[in-house]
């Protein structure tokens, strides 16, 4: 039961302090591919703890799930967890972290339902506003151009994508501009970026309290678009990008002086047209490679006490 107490305890601090301590990094704008991982595992590592909390308080209430558990452990193993010493209390534990659990799974399954209405709503405008020719087949990767007076360029996925592209768009971006602003939605498809944000805005929604779970929402929506940024800036060059934003969001008020504070647009094109230098590859290597360990912490935490047991 210790050990359950002890990954209750860390994931609450790691849920408490993590969104602190990683807002003072100062790298995240300039790889935030590298921040799109450093969050994830921060997460992953939080949920663990909760995971594996639950799995030690149920194996200590119940009979039936510690024999499932410990299975094949040795009988000095099971001793060492002192899984009896708290008695019902590991049963409230385990029956209040297993909810838990099931909140999160229907706040995701919230969350995909309602991108597939949205899905199915954009799907069914297109079908009016733009529909098939005739010999025209159902094409996976079919361009629509829609008549419209508000410049927008934007991808909808699914298993038939398409890429919705404006009239006033097309009158707005010229050259080089379109496919950079083509190039940008194309990775956000390539990297599943929307599965992502599923994911941040079920844990978000599900535990409002929970202050690691509300930034991680708020980080991803504001790196994926720089990372699709990169993308295309790679391909097309930093001033043609920041020149397509401008000339597709100048007319939404994004850049005047009562500009919405959270919309990111202003410092996603300051960033593009300053640069800052990057980090090098193998600063790069080793900051992937040091938060990937940060799940591993919740295991060494649950295995210590077995492991100790063997030796």
């Amino acid at each position: 039961m210790m050990v359950s107490l002890a990954l209750l305890l860390l994931g609450l601090v790691t849920a408490v302090t993590a969104p602190r301590l990683l807002a003072s990094t100062d790298w995240r704008e300039r790889e935030p591919v590298v921040a799109l991982w450093m969050w994830q595992c921060v997460v992953v590592a939080v949920l663990l703890c909760f995971a594996l909390a639950m799995t030690f308080s149920a194996a200590a209430a119940w009979q039936l799930v510690r024999g499932h558990v410990f299975a094949s452990a040795p009988h000095g193993v099971v001793e060492a967890y002192a899984l009896g010493a708290y008695g019902p209390w590991s049963a409230v534990l385990a029956v209040v972290l297993a909810g838990c659990g099931v909140w999160t799974g229907a706040m995701l399954t919230r969350e995909i339902h309602r991108a597939h209405v949205r899905r199915r709503q954009h799907r069914a405008e297109l079908l009016v506003r733009a529909p098939a020719l005739p010999g025209e087949g159902p094409g996976g990767d079919r361009l629509v151009v829609l008549e419209g007076e508000r410049p927008d360029v934007r991808w909808l996925p699914g298993t038939k994508p398409r890429l919705v592209i404006t009239t006033a768009a097309l009158r707005r971006l010229k050259g080089r501009q379109l496919d950079a602003v083509v190039a940008h939605e194309q990775g956000h498809a390539r990297a599943r970026h929307d599965w992502l944000l599923h994911c941040a805005g079920a844990l978000a929604g599900g535990f409002p309290q929970i202050p690691v779970f509300a930034v991680f929402r708020d980080e991803m929506h504001r790196l994926v678009e720089l990372a699709a940024d990169d993308m295309a800036s790679k391909r097309f060059g930093r001033l043609t990008t920041a020149l397509a934003l401008v000339e597709l969001n100048e007319d939404r008020g994004v850049f005047g002086p009562c500009a919405t504070p959270d919309n990111g647009l202003p410092q996603r094109v300051n960033r593009l047209l300053a640069p800052v230098p990057r980090l090098s590859p193998a600063r790069r290597l080793r900051l992937t490679a040091a938060w990937a360990l940060v799940p591993a912490v919740p295991l060494v935490v649950a295995f210590v006490p077995g492991l100790s047991a063997l030796g």
